[in-house]
């Protein structure tokens, strides 16, 4: 999704975004937030136990026979939802959500954010599996920046994403962060450039 010019573009907005302010911003990319390998688990087990019952009401097959076709049937339906773009599709929008969101409060935390000595970290977290993106800020420019703020950030950044625009939207977004940032806490407010500028790319849970 990023090549090597792109993420060095992004490092070089966030330079950039964090020349004019004391805070820091830090990005992350995931490519999922969890496997989901439970779903394919969970449908086959539900559609398996559902076989018998037809077979036992309208047939005289032997038991044995009944077991190996609710086998069969397991194994049918794991093999289908087992690929990468099924299992997503088959978990729900608000647990790919609930998903994404925790895998950002752990990279806030992963990354440092919250070490910060002005606690003016925000973290602009995109999980590219379940379509999901956010901002997390730190406790001090959370308390300055008007509520919904970050959503129209994130609106915009995820419109991008939809887009193929991966790179553009990320930069907008920081563009748009570091000026909030500079709003609140201009350059020398606190110890600047504490964590690091370049793009972080998680491959896997």
């Amino acid at each position: 999704m990023f090549s090597k010019s792109d993420e060095n573009r992004i490092a070089e907005a966030i330079t950039e975004a964090e020349k004019a302010t004391s805070g820091e911003i830090v990005a992350v990319v995931a490519a999922e937030s969890s496997t989901y390998l439970y779903a394919p688990f969970l449908w086959a087990s539900v559609i398996a136990l559902l076989v018998p019952w037809p077979l036992l009401i309208w047939t005289w097959w032997p038991s044995a026979w009944i077991y190996l076709a609710q086998l069969g049937v397991f194994a049918l339906v794991l093999a289908a939802t087992l690929p990468r773009p099924v299992r997503y599709w088959l978990v729900p929008r608000s647990v790919k959500r609930a998903r994404a969101h925790r895998r950002a409060k752990e990279q806030f935390l992963v990354q440092n954010l919250h070490t910060t000595s002005g606690r003016t970290g925000v973290l602009i977290f995109i999980s590219v599996a379940e379509r999901h993106a956010e901002i997390v800020a730190d406790a001090a420019i959370e308390a300055r920046v008007p509520k919904g703020t970050w959503q129209e950030i994130v609106d915009r950044l995820t419109a991008a994403f939809a887009a193929e625009r991966h790179t553009d939207g990320f930069v907008v977004a920081i563009r748009e962060v570091g000026g909030h940032l500079a709003t609140h806490f201009p350059p020398g407010s606190c110890n600047s450039n504490e964590l690091p500028d370049h793009l972080i790319v998680l491959d896997e849970v």
